[in-house]
């Protein structure tokens, strides 16, 4: 019987709810947003001297200026493409997990985590190779430093079949190590999101729109910061970044330590400015969105239940 209801926990229309809405909240929020990730993704993977000691303002000003203002938006469907199903998984994920473990118990922060980083992990091993695809879309044409434009596609799919065939099927699980490291960043997200909301909600009732942003803006810094090294990294490993003194296999540690030594300890945190408007205004929007759309769908599903 409890195997039985466990499998409805997974499959149900719940779980579908949050994950479509997880999804579609994301499209909005990146495509609003996206100018500023494609500034994060330069200042990650161009050379440092090239726009050294400028502001996130300044690099959008100059991007216009030197390669008109379509640059800004490179590589925007494939993200979108990988973004919906990146999120689909992970919130279909999380909330069947929370779903099975809730039964007779109640939720915290610990809880969350645990359930976050399994998602998380489900979601790296299924999508990376979109991310590696649209990585190298989003730079096509620009020579990252100490490499070369790597991205003779124009579509996601192409990208993929591409990929597969001159690098192997290894290579579409570019910068795998440190991302699954990084499902650390959307579970210690999602820990301090349903934390807040759970006690806000307590106190205050269903928060407004601008309740639910708040609260998704602090969770995604206080992730953001605490992990972005490693996101710089993986975003290099993923373009196929290679320095003359890396070995072509060079993996995270080695890329790491080569960071450190060639551009110190603040250039692990290169880009970060950019990072974090793109990313905490992402993931603002993008929760704000998915509750309001979550609450719309479900509604419409009461209405259809009741009504029969």
């Amino acid at each position: 019987m409890s195997n039985s209801k466990g499998f409805k926990d997974v499959f149900s229309y719940n779980s579908w709810v949050h994950a479509v809405s997880g999804a579609s909240g994301a499209v909005v929020a990146m495509s609003a947003f996206y100018p500023l990730d494609t500034v994060r993704s330069r200042l990650q993977l161009e050379d440092p001297e090239k726009r050294k000691n400028l502001s996130t303002l300044d690099v959008l000003k100059q991007l216009v200026i030197e390669e008109g203002f379509g640059t800004l938006y490179r590589g925007l469907v494939p993200v979108l493409e990988s973004l919906c199903i990146s999120n689909f998984v992970y919130f279909y994920t999380f909330h069947s997990l929370k779903a099975l473990r809730s039964a007779g118990k109640g939720q915290n922060a610990l809880r969350d985590l645990i359930l976050g980083s399994v998602a998380g992990v489900v979601n790296v091993l299924t999508t990376t190779p979109c991310w590696v695809v649209n990585t190298r879309l989003k730079m096509k044409g620009i020579k990252a430093s100490g490499g070369q434009d790597n991205a003779p596609y124009s579509n996601l799919f192409e990208g993929l079949l591409y990929v597969a065939q001159t690098e192997g099927v290894a290579g579409l699980w570019a910068g795998t190590i440190p991302s699954l490291v990084l499902v650390i960043n959307p579970a210690l997200q999602f820990m301090m999101y349903e934390g807040i909301k759970r006690r806000l909600v307590k106190v205050y009732g269903d928060l407004p729109a601008v309740g639910y942003f708040a609260v998704g803006a602090v969770a995604k810094a206080f992730a953001t910061v605490l992990t972005y090294p490693l996101q710089l990294v993986q975003t290099k490993l993923r373009h196929g970044d290679r320095n003359a003194s890396l070995p072509p296999n060079a993996g995270t540690i080695e890329m790491l330590l080569f960071l450190v030594k060639k551009h110190g300890v603040i250039g692990l945190f290169r880009g970060l400015e950019a990072k974090l408007l793109q990313t905490v205004l992402t993931a603002a929007l993008m929760f704000t969105a998915y509750e309001k759309i979550a609450k719309f769908v479900t509604s419409l599903l009461m209405r259809q239940i009741n009504g029969k």
